[in-house]
């Protein structure tokens, strides 16, 4: 059996480009990526403001398309695709973060799953009996739960970052699938988080033609992730077709023992990928693999949000306060969440602590990001100083208010009573 392969190498905003391409190739994409099926990007965008390390950046997102369309891939079948969930307003996302512009430029669909005419079909007609192999989705959807039905049969391409978080340790190619697989109750899992990305794992292998994923680095985040973290420049991307490895490699990177990391374990212990760096093989840059970035990991500083979250859903809190959040209770959660992160961290912290980064290579191509041109290796020509971010501050406190009534506005709990009311309406008449 063929040792499981994860590609990295060191990039410079110069290079980006062709750094990209020969990664993919690197990985061995073209074995994976069928070229007669339709292949979703899956855009992460773990925050609506731009904040460096927390979702895909332009330059990945421009990287992958311009890879793909280079090696003979159809435009007209690749998409970019997005999620919502009830805190993160995707549309606000993929301008802040600059990844529309992208989609736009090369003339892509940009499909929002839980938009327009989008079908989504019961997990147990998908899977069948694989469902009967879930670690803990049955016990949380004891009625199933529903996908897109457009996943069955495409090709994935997950564009996570690397960075710690709160609830997994790291966050990266596996957990980037759980907001397209799973349902506005997402948060239903959060106790059993673990386990279901395992689950979802299982879901991917059996539904897509090929999963792949492409990491970037460029940015990492550490401390309470994948919002309010300490964000670095590293330089590295990686690529791999193993979930579970390019994850174990990127922990790795971080200062982590993988197999100590739950998720991780479980995968590899199930053969669903290898979470043992000693069993991978790294190619291109080996030297780049060595590395240990000494991260402190999401668990020693933690946000009052992020200790508040772990005491309801594993601590003390338990008991009292969990049960609210599967009933029309559940949108004091989102309130919190927003307010904390959206209306205080963001507007007060956030700025000071970007302050380095943004003054760094790739920062100023992020702020330059709508002027500068590309040359066929990456961006060689990016100016000094200038174009500043414009939402922080008081003007991204003012558009959390909005966030903050579009959340109410659409969390399931209450657009559901909406349509109950609306169709019993309609029956009347």
């Amino acid at each position: 059996m063929a040792r499981s392969k994860v590609a990295i190498l060191r990039t410079t905003p110069a290079t980006v480009l062709a750094d990209y391409h020969r990664l993919l190739n690197l990985a061995g994409y073209q074995d994976v990526i069928a070229k007669d099926a339709d292949t979703a990007l899956k855009v992460n965008i773990s925050w609506h403001f731009f904040y460096p390390g927390s979702s895909t950046t332009p330059w990945q997102l421009e990287g992958v398309i311009r890879a793909l369309k280079a090696d003979g891939y159809d435009p007209k079948l690749i998409h970019a695709c997005h999620n919502r969930t009830v805190v993160i307003d995707a549309h606000l996302g993929e301008r802040e973060n600059k990844q529309i512009n992208v989609v736009e430029a090369h003339g892509l669909r940009n499909v929002h799953l839980y938009e327009g005419d989008e079908e989504w079909i019961n997990i147990r007609e998908a899977v069948g009996d694989l469902t009967k192999k879930f670690l803990c989705l049955n016990e949380v959807y004891p009625k199933g739960f529903m996908i897109p039905r457009r996943f069955i049969g495409e090709n994935i391409i997950h564009l996570p970052t690397v960075k710690t978080h709160v609830f997994t340790t790291t966050t990266g190619a596996m957990k980037n699938a759980f907001g397209g697989l799973l349902n506005e109750h997402r948060h239903w899992t959060h106790p059993v988080i673990h386990e279901t990305l395992v689950d979802l794992l299982m879901i991917q292998k059996k539904i897509h033609r090929g999963v792949f994923a492409v990491m970037d680095g460029t940015f990492a985040g550490d401390g309470p992730g994948p919002r309010c973290m300490v964000p670095h420049t590293k330089n590295v991307i990686l690529a791999s077709a193993d979930q579970v490895a390019i994850d174990a490699v990127a922990a790795k990177l971080m200062g982590m023992d993988p197999l100590s990391i739950k998720f991780i374990r479980l995968a590899h212990d199930l053969g669903l990928g290898c979470g043992d760096p000693r069993e991978i093989e790294i190619v291109g840059d080996e030297d780049a693999a060595r590395e240990n970035w000494h991260f402190t990991g999401p668990f020693r500083k933690m946000t009052f949000a992020s200790r508040m979250q772990h005491q309801i859903y594993w601590g003390p809190l338990k008991k009292p306060i969990e049960w609210s959040l599967k009933t029309v209770l559940a949108p004091w959660a989102y309130i919190a969440s927003v307010v904390y992160h959206d209306s205080f961290w963001y507007p007060m912290k956030a700025k000071r602590m970007m302050h380095d980064v943004l003054a760094g290579p790739w920062g100023r191509l992020f702020r330059h990001w709508e002027h500068v041109k590309a040359d066929d290796k990456g961006y060689a020509n990016i100016p000094d100083g200038g174009h500043e971010l414009q939402l922080t501050g008081m003007k991204a406190l003012s558009r959390s208010l909005g966030i903050l009534a579009t959340c109410v506005r659409e969390a399931p709990e209450v657009s559901s009573r909406r349509r109950h009311k609306a169709a019993a309406h309609t029956s009347g008449h």
